[in-house]
């Protein structure tokens, strides 16, 4: 067609260019040109736009549906128009970008989820505890078993109403089960030794005492969650402090204090409604109803607590009403490392409170309600997640602290590295202080006896390190000294055996006689030993001993 066109064009040109007369002619060729090119032109326009379409059927729902649809239409563009709405778990084969062909089907899938929450038991486990502290073949039912509960979230598919797959979507427990402990009396391989006054100690999580003799045994309080942090006894020796882990596993709160009466047959704690306690609490001196106390605020961070370095009192009645609270020294920030906190030591006779921190040794003034220092310390840089804290012991004329103090390094210009530790004594009357032993590690913990023949004679127990340049890892062994810090000799254990762990050992009462126990724990046992006699009798074998009051 294009080339008759151009033919047409060139003809029509010369010749109107030469004779007037072919005008007439070229007007007829125009004429039957553009009908012709009409008529080539219609041709090619559809005479029915329907023409183009196609026909394609839509399986949904169980019936199927034929839609005609423009061609080169996509799965999802034929869906739209057939007025048919998915949802966004249904499914379509071919997939929704396809397109499409005449007679092509289309099938979509209705899919539907479902969630079904199931909660189920957890059964607990029964655990049996074999203890000589009860007698052979008697049992004792220290934690009653609770079953936990575990919550199951299950999702179900359907399609087209039919179910295809059931899973497990989510699952949560609700409760821990809690185990149920029965404690079984095994014969105990130790001979009893008849003791002054009553040994409390703290074993497994729970409190038991011994009363009169080391085989006079019975629990106190066996609900297993004792932290170890507060086990103090008052002074008569009647009424137990202590801390216990908070009874929801998810609370923010480190401990409560409890008390008990132990001179009681069926003994009741006592809420003390005191919470966040880690390094002191205890009665004050003659008193079975009042206590001081200091605390924290917990953190997620280690060591787990803020020291507040406060000093709090309390008293409450024998039904645990709070009858009396006091501020003594208010939040502060305990100067450095105050962060782990601060020890208070009361003297027996109630006169004098000491306190010791990373940096400082001194006395409470309760009047003024402020700290008086009598010594300064150069703290001791642990490069770690804690702090040392100096710990202290009163002579029982009240006149002299016991203390330990961080020692200079000849070699360490700060000297917070120094890993020297000395025993000195403190005399705040004469504001003295002097050397009694020196390098004896940080963990010496001092504790003073009583006087022998009320001649104020006394002496003086410690741990010392066996490697003193290390003795934040190393293990110690029990000596003894005069007050002035002389005839110092070995008592426990003996030089080839392994020794103890870091620890505060406990002096039996003062009963008038020259022989004085010493109770501590060895191996995870209760051990006795007489200072004067070298006589050490194991008293338990069950390995689970961490804490021991003995008034």
């Amino acid at each position: 067609m294009l080339i008759i066109l151009d033919i047409l064009i060139k003809i029509g040109t010369k010749k109107s260019l030469k004779d007037k007369h072919f005008m007439k002619i070229d007007k007829r060729l125009t004429q039957i040109f553009t009908l012709f090119l009409c008529a080539i032109l219609s041709s090619c326009i559809p005479l029915n736009e329907e023409s183009n379409s196609i026909t394609i059927n839509i399986n949904v729902d169980g019936e199927q549906r034929a839609v005609q649809v423009p061609g080169d239409t996509t799965v999802q563009s034929a869906i739209d128009l057939a007025g048919i709405t998915l949802t966004n778990l249904d499914r379509t084969e071919p997939p929704s970008y396809m397109l499409l062909r005449d007679s092509e089907t289309i099938t979509i899938t209705r899919v539907e989820e479902a969630f079904e929450i199931e909660e189920n038991i957890i059964p607990f486990e029964r655990q049996t505890v074999r203890n000589e502290s009860l007698p052979e073949g008697q049992t004792l039912l220290i934690q009653p078993g609770i079953n936990g509960i575990q919550q199951i979230t299950y999702r179900t598919v359907y399609e087209d109403g039919i179910e295809k797959t059931k899973t497990i979507f989510k699952a949560s427990t609700l409760q821990e089960p809690k185990h149920e402990i029965i404690m079984v009396g095994v014969q105990a391989p130790f001979s009893a030794v008849t003791i002054s006054g009553s040994i409390v100690y703290l074993t497994a999580g729970n409190a038991w005492i011994m009363d009169g003799s080391t085989g006079n045994r019975k629990p106190l309080i066996t609900t297993g969650d004792l932290d170890g942090h507060i086990f103090s006894l008052s002074s008569d020796g009647e009424m137990l402090l202590f801390s216990r882990l908070p009874e929801n596993p998810d609370s923010d709160e480190l401990n409560h204090l409890w008390a008990v009466d132990i001179t009681e047959k069926l003994p009741e704690p006592i809420d003390m409604r005191i919470s966040n306690v880690v390094h002191f609490a205890e009665w004050y001196p003659g008193s079975s109803s009042k206590i001081l106390y200091s605390t924290v605020e917990p953190r997620s961070t280690a060591p787990g607590w803020q020291a507040n370095n406060d000093l709090l009192s309390q008293a409450v009645n024998s039904s645990g009403v709070i009858i009396e609270q006091e501020e003594i020294i208010e939040a502060n920030s305990g100067g450095v490392y105050g962060w782990w906190g601060i020890n208070y030591h009361w003297s027996d006779n109630g006169q004098w409170l000491a306190y010791a921190r990373p940096d400082s040794i001194g006395l409470v003034d309760f009047e003024e309600r402020t700290l008086l220092p009598l010594l300064d310390i150069n703290p001791f840089q642990t490069n770690s997640e804690w702090a040392w804290v100096p710990s202290i012991g009163w002579s029982h004329e009240h006149n002299i602290i016991y203390t330990i103090t961080h020692a200079d390094n000849p070699g360490d210009s700060t000297n917070e590295g120094s890993p020297y530790f000395d025993l000195q004594a403190i005399i705040p009357e004469e504001e003295l202080v002097l050397n009694i032993q020196p390098q004896v590690g940080m963990f010496a913990y001092p504790a003073p006896s009583y006087s022998y023949n009320n001649d104020q004679r006394y002496s003086i127990a410690y741990l010392q390190s066996i490697f003193p340049e290390q003795s934040n890892s190393s293990r110690y062994r029990l000596m003894i000294i005069d007050r002035d810090g002389s005839n110092k000799r070995l008592v426990f254990p003996p030089e080839d055996s392994q020794g103890l762990n870091p620890q505060q050992v406990v002096w039996s009462p003062n009963d008038g006689e020259d022989s004085n126990w010493l109770a501590l724990v060895y191996e995870g046992n209760l051990w006795l030993v007489d200072p004067l006699t070298n006589n050490n009798k194991q008293i338990t074998g069950d390995g689970s001993i961490t804490k021991i009051a003995w008034k």
